[in-house]
């Protein structure tokens, strides 16, 4: 069963409308948006400190996705990315362990 992981960029209204729109599709049996378990600290002693890619957004969202086979997870990249399109969100899907 592969298993999609993906982080939108966008309000929290964008990603509510593409978790429904991951819901309503069939054959997902699970959606969910999962909390960001990394601590982002910034050392104030490294050379990168203060640098803004050292800190994580407040409209960043990372949302798991199982689907029940390939065919299925192909059809959920699409969607997302159409829709993401639409709404002007950037959306990054993880890539996939071979």
């Amino acid at each position: 069963m592969p298993t999609l992981r993906m982080r939108l960029t966008g309000s929290e209204d964008d990603t509510r409308a593409v978790i429904n729109l991951l819901q309503s599709l069939d054959g997902i049996e699970h959606v969910e948006e999962v909390g960001d378990l990394m601590p982002h600290m910034d050392d104030a002693d490294s050379s990168s400190a203060g640098l803004s890619e050292n800190t994580i957004a407040a409209d960043a969202h990372d949302i798991e996705i199982n689907a029940p086979n390939q065919a299925t997870a192909s059809k959920v990249r699409e969607a997302v990315e159409a829709l993401a399109f639409d709404l002007d969100v950037l959306v990054e899907f993880e890539a996939e362990d071979d």
